[in-house]
């Protein structure tokens, strides 16, 4: 799976950045305060949830304002900045109808744009939200908390001493293991800059949408957990009964971001689907565990081969990608574990078989581009390994790896690592070696082979 990262410019000349990956119906995700388009891509806070959702949707994301991979010199924060900078998006990205998923503080933002654009949005999902600030600011007792932590903010946020971050770390995620808060604590850091994140909090305390909910007729879906400790419970069911004809569901547990394994995620990715009447897509009842070979296929170039052909040329392309590929893993028994709109992760229980799938797909791509007027390039990348198997997906060492050496190949390349290549010995397939190579993510360089496959 691959995010295509973009920039699209504001109303007021500010660059905002935003991501796509997936495929089916567009569902864009409005958050605020502290995003990172790429450092979210990468930690085990997030990309679980950006998988799940991408699934089954086309899945876009963007950086606010002052956050991220966005313009971080912004003069300030308000509610009014923070939709001007989602109607940009949605015009860049070309969304003429889409679900739109606003989490926590981005609730008000996605309140807003729905009430200005009932048009454009067909399902509003609330997830951890709520309709004005919950912790007032209009009182003694109140300011001080307020100002409170936007001096810790101002003075700790960016500091190597994560001691002053940990305070919303361990409200944000207390049931978190010491690795995912460290995660947690660096995406503060990344995110944003303090005198950011302190502009940013403190536009929260002026957040009251109200006024908009009884308005509202876009159908939607409140989500909210019992012990969110970041949001309280009462926020989101006020929420959801000011809000005409709201369906409001409760969920269990006390972190306001969905861990990855966490009890009750697929409660919430369920929900989502159910409410916007889109279908699972189908998985493998049963992965097979123990010694596995893992594939992946990635198309070279997908973000401009939209670019250049348009939205509806380039899915056709996609489409032949997946029919190939879908024929060669019926053929030599693979097992489809997901697929990312322009690449596949499959499984096989030998990896023979997977090899033989491999060429079969470069050999079949390499035939259809002879009378293609658009040629697809496939890149295509392999290991061995013993991944965690949860019921539908792969996850775990062998998994990262044979993804990385997947993103080394070259177009209408195979790549393999050295296991794979021990494991195929004395079976008749040539390689060649590619040295070692440096791979994001591990700390050791990894031996590459090429493996030739062209008659």
């Amino acid at each position: 799976m691959e995010q295509q990262i973009r920039f699209c410019t504001a109303a007021d000349g500010v660059r905002i950045a935003y991501a796509i990956v997936g495929q089916g119906y567009p569902l864009v995700r409005s958050l605020g305060w502290f995003t990172h388009l790429e450092y979210e891509w990468e930690s085990p806070l997030w990309r679980h949830m950006i998988e799940g959702l991408a699934q089954d949707f086309t899945f876009v994301r963007y950086d606010g304002r002052g956050t991220g991979l966005s313009d971080r010199e912004v003069e300030s924060h308000s509610l009014q900045q923070w939709v001007a900078d989602l109607e940009a998006v949605v015009e860049a990205a070309g969304l003429e109808r889409f679900a739109l998923l606003g989490i926590s503080q981005g609730g008000s933002t996605a309140v807003t744009y729905a009430t200005h654009h009932p048009e454009r949005v067909s399902h509003l999902i609330l997830y951890g939200a709520f309709g004005k600030w919950p912790y007032p600011v209009d009182t003694e007792h109140g300011r001080a908390i307020h100002e409170s932590i936007l001096t810790l903010t101002r003075a700790g946020w960016g500091a190597d001493n994560s001691s002053f971050r940990q305070m919303f770390t361990a409200t944000f995620v207390p049931g978190a293991t010491a690795e995912q808060m460290r995660w947690f604590d660096e995406l503060q850091r990344n995110s944003c800059s303090a005198e950011n994140a302190a502009k940013i909090y403190d536009a929260f305390s002026l957040i009251d949408v109200t006024d908009l909910l009884p308005q509202m007729r876009t159908p939607t879906l409140v989500l909210h957990r019992r012990g969110d400790a970041v949001i309280p419970f009462e926020a989101g069911r006020s929420l959801a009964s000011s809000i005409p004809g709201a369906r409001f569901v409760p969920l269990e547990g006390n972190n306001h971001v969905y861990l990855e394994d966490e009890e009750g995620v697929e409660s919430f990715f369920d929900a989502i689907r159910g409410f916007v009447g889109v279908s699972a897509r189908p998985r493998p009842s049963r992965l097979k565990t123990g010694l596995v070979t893992i594939l992946f296929t990635d198309v070279e170039g997908s973000s401009a081969l939209t670019q250049r052909l348009g939205d509806a040329r380039a899915r056709e392309l996609l489409r032949d990608h997946e029919r190939i590929v879908r024929t060669a893993l019926k053929a030599y028994g693979g097992a489809e574990v997901r697929t990312m709109g322009d690449g596949f992760m499959a499984s096989f229980g030998s990896a023979t078989r997977a090899l033989e799938c491999a060429i079969a797909m470069q050999r079949a791509f390499a035939e259809d581009n002879q009378s293609a007027e658009e040629p697809i390039l496939v890149r295509i990348g392999l290991n061995a390994g013993e991944p965690i198997a949860e019921e539908a997906d792969l996850f775990g060492t062998a998994v990262n790896l044979a993804a990385r050496i997947a993103a080394k190949a070259d177009a209408g390349e195979i790549l393999a690592s050295d296991v794979l290549r021990q494991l195929v010995a004395g079976k008749g397939f040539l390689f060649a070696d590619r040295g070692e190579t440096a791979l994001r993510g591990f700390e050791d360089p990894v031996r590459l082979y090429e493996v030739r496959w062209e008659s």
